[in-house]
């Protein structure tokens, strides 16, 4: 544990920030976004990359099931999610991928899964 009570995240974990509640993004939607960005993202030595592939892939399935309704709450909450990551001034490499995170793991434009 590091001081503070709070355990050190070794090098080569990719990790998402923590997102206020005052924002109002759907907690499960947030649980998905931060255990993709783990597995996606981390490196080789922190996660088995296809144990994470699989993973990742389970995921995205999940999310191709939502509902019209349901798809069209997610893409408000990820505009909501892209606006907050602009104002910190967050890498535009991480806007980017929230940007097309739902059409990177199946959810069309149209907001069919």
């Amino acid at each position: 544990m590091a001081a503070g009570g709070e355990a050190q995240v070794p090098a080569g974990a990719a990790v998402f920030p923590l997102i206020p509640a005052e924002l109002g993004v759907n907690p499960l939607l947030l649980a998905v976004v931060h255990a993709t960005v783990f597995l996606a993202g981390s490196d080789q030595e922190i996660v088995q990359s296809a144990a994470a592939d699989e993973t990742v892939e389970r995921l995205a399935e999940y999310l191709r099931r939502l509902t019209p309704a349901q798809i069209k709450a997610v893409r408000e909450d990820m505009t909501c999610l892209v606006g907050y990551a602009r104002q910190q001034k967050w890498p535009k490499q991480v806007v980017r991928s929230l940007q097309s995170f739902l059409a990177d793991y199946g959810i069309d434009e149209e907001g069919e899964a």
